[in-house]
């Protein structure tokens, strides 16, 4: 299985330099990396929301080593909020962020990527729209959790990221959905020990339909992250079942990846979510959407024999 491999090459700071180095490797990040600047992404999103699509945006980069880091890391953001407040876009432009770049693996890092990441949502909510709490490995989850309670008592609309290959997640699912928050369901991207996560994709999966049928049964919101043709079939079914109407969910993919199904969930007049990054420090972004799918490690592999 190539992905734990990907997963700990993303890891290696000499994997890092030489796929930076690679020649072929920009015209390939391209297609997952909208931009290095707000300035790159203000005409995408233009670009996507005119044809009917919602996004989420994710300024990338995770190794953050001191407060200062941190601190540039919120300020990115709300430079990102003040070029979105023209646009009018309200939710259809929302944000997904990263505790981990607000400061939270430093010492205090819980309070101080809380007193970072609250004034991005306030910044969000003076504008109509709101964010999304990214789940990162399951050693930062409980802390992500606290901090996504806290805000909802502010601002109840803030969404939290649930991952299905984590054996947690089914009594995650249940205490979200009891309370009626906004959860993005996805499968999980992150190299994790078989205590405390499912190895075998097959077992993924059926703890995806799982947990996606205690969501959409419950009182929230789901956000149905996959590219999977048929957990998206099931999705629509369980929606239905649950006697849900197309405002009542939505789907999220990423950008670049499967563009064309974008286009038909939109035109179907389902809400569909493309989860659109952009920033300079792409390289763990990278990797891990080359693990999540041998597609995509396939068209790099090949963009490298053909244009290295």
């Amino acid at each position: 299985m190539l992905g734990p491999v990907i997963l700990a090459a993303s890891r290696s700071d000499r994997m890092r330099r030489l796929v930076s180095a690679a020649p072929v490797t920009k015209q390939v990040v391209d297609r997952f990396i909208a931009g290095e600047d707000v300035d790159d992404v203000v005409p995408v999103i233009r670009e996507l929301t005119g044809q009917g699509l919602e996004l989420t945006m994710d300024v990338v980069g995770e190794d953050i080593t001191n407060p200062a880091q941190a601190a540039a890391a919120r300020d990115a953001y709300l430079e990102l909020i003040d070029r979105l407040k023209p646009l009018e876009l309200g939710t259809r432009a929302e944000m997904s962020v990263k505790l981990s770049m607000f400061g939270q693996a430093l010492d205090g890092g819980h309070e101080l990527a809380l007193a970072n990441v609250r004034p991005v949502v306030e910044a969000a909510a003076e504008i109509g729209t709101t964010v999304t709490l990214d789940a990162e490995d399951h050693t930062t989850l409980d802390s992500m959790f606290a901090i996504h309670e806290e805000l909802r008592k502010d601002f109840p609309q803030t969404g939290c990221v649930i991952q299905a290959y984590l054996f947690r997640t089914e009594a995650d699912a249940r205490r979200l959905a009891a309370n009626g928050s906004r959860v993005r369901l996805v499968k999980g991207a992150y190299k994790e020990p078989g205590s405390v996560a499912y190895l075998d994709k097959h077992e993924i999966d059926r703890a995806y339909v799982r947990i996606l049928r205690t969501l959409m049964e419950g009182e929230g919101y789901p956000m149905i992250g996959s590219h999977d043709p048929r957990l998206i079939a099931i999705g629509q079914e369980l929606a239905h079942r649950a006697g849900r109407k197309l405002d009542e969910y939505e789907f999220q993919m990423l950008y670049g990846i499967r563009t064309e199904e974008h286009l038909r969930l939109a035109a179907e007049g389902h809400r569909m979510r493309v989860y659109t990054a952009y920033g300079t420090d792409w390289y763990g972004y990278f990797m891990r959407r080359l693990a999540e799918k041998p597609a995509n490690l396939r068209f790099f592999a090949r963009s490298m024999i053909t244009k290295g």
